[in-house]
């Protein structure tokens, strides 16, 4: 648990954070105790499915504008959302030609190519295997602008916000390869959905292996539309666009298949004109949620820093917070659960002196990895690159309390 700094205990903290006017203490002028109304709450019409509050307006952000019908995107409101599950309703979304709809009863999956036994299986075939569930974070390659200038209207959804974190539930994808039998030569995968685009991706075997799941689930009820209904492909921690949604098609073969999506997309263009190709793990990388741009601290004092770390090499295993720029660090706590692959909540308690401060995070992961400044990462890709972008990020306070997007 994070300690909590003396100044909470003070009669100053404690009696603006309650309001009291003078004071409540001995020989001082009585709580100010609000006035509290009883109220008939309204009736349920329907036992229909539950919604937010009324006052709570939490709603995913359009990205970039389309670059072709179909195509679009939303980013997840990280700064505003509590412990590491994102909502149903706030998962990021990225769709490159719309949502299909899809009937779960005319839906198959068909498994072929470098297998003993080829199958066609339907969605009653897929539910009635071993199943599981897993805690993962599930983040777009490009996710966070990665050399655009400073903009101060960007919060979190803006920069970071192609990422979310949930429950998701399926059969191991181990389970299925199992059943069908790989044939020798068996080294990739290719994963084919059915939106329009016939979105496919090439999966290395190794990869396939290492958690993969075929999720019918996700944070307890059956995907949404926008998420795959009603079968994606869920590869933890690796590029989002490899979780192929609305599933209908897996091909064995001995090498990558070369898809649009691996070959003018998601490489990345290196200083020499050569292309990285399969850079598919989302390294180590973090982000303070609170404060960050939109929030405004109204008075010195004491704040709390927060935020979320992640890796797709395993857990978090350390976060540092600086408030001056990356010149001193101070390590923050880590909030239970930490689990690999998953996003992590991470607090630092900081007593702000109302001036100026700029605040950044590193996060750290178990296999030693460490989140590197921009400049290491624009030394050894330069700045044309597009993809897995996890450069310590950072927020400026002004002394007036605001709080705005700092490349």
């Amino acid at each position: 648990m994070s300690a909590i700094p003396p100044r909470l205990a003070r009669r100053g903290f404690l009696a603006g954070a309650l309001g009291w006017g003078g004071g409540a203490l001995a020989g001082e002028a009585p709580l100010q105790v609000p006035v509290w109304t009883r109220e008939q709450g309204a009736p349920v019409a329907t036992p229909g499915y539950g919604q937010p509050s009324p006052f709570e307006r939490l709603a995913r952000k359009p990205r970039t504008p389309p670059p072709f019908p179909g195509a679009a995107s939303s980013g997840t409101p990280l700064q505003h959302l509590h412990g590491i599950v994102t909502p149903n309703g706030l998962h990021f979304e990225r769709h490159h030609a719309g949502v299909p709809g899809i009937d779960p009863d005319q839906h198959r999956l068909v498994v072929h190519g470098l297998v003993e036994r080829p199958l066609i299986l339907t969605m009653n075939d897929i539910v009635r295997l071993p199943a599981l569930s897993r805690l993962h974070f599930l983040e777009c390659s490009g996710n966070t602008p990665a050399w655009q200038r400073a903009n101060p209207n960007w919060t979190v959804q803006d920069t970071h916000g192609l990422l979310s974190c949930a429950e998701w539930t399926g059969v191991p994808l181990a389970t299925l390869l199992d059943e069908v039998g790989l044939r020798p030569g068996a080294a990739w995968i290719l994963a084919e959905g059915a939106d329009g685009a016939a979105m496919s991706r090439s999966i290395p075997l190794a990869a396939a292996l290492d958690g993969a799941i075929l999720a019918y689930a996700q944070n307890g009820e059956r995907l949404r539309p926008e998420q795959g209904y009603p079968l994606r492909l869920f590869l933890p921690g690796l590029e989002g666009n490899l979780s192929i949604k609305w599933l209908r098609r897996l091909k064995v073969g001995d090498q990558p298949f070369q898809t649009r999506e691996e070959t003018s997309k998601y490489t990345d263009l290196m200083p020499d004109g050569t292309a990285r190709q399969f850079s598919l793990v989302m390294e180590a990388k973090s982000v303070i949620t609170s404060p960050s741009a939109g929030h405004h601290l109204r008075e010195p004092g004491f704040y709390e820093i927060a935020g979320l770390a992640w890796s797709g090499r395993g857990r978090i295993t350390a976060v540092d917070v600086s408030a001056d720029g990356g010149a001193t660090w101070r390590p923050a706590v880590l909030q239970e659960p930490v689990l690999p692959r998953c996003l992590v909540r991470f607090r630092l308690p900081w007593e702000w002196d109302g001036g100026p401060a700029l605040l950044q995070s590193r996060a750290t992961d178990e296999t030693g990895y460490r989140q590197p400044p921009r400049n290491s990462l624009v030394e050894a890709r330069g700045v044309n690159s597009l993809y897995h972008y996890n450069g310590i990020y950072g927020w400026q306070v002004a002394a007036g309390g605001s709080v705005r997007h700092v490349a």
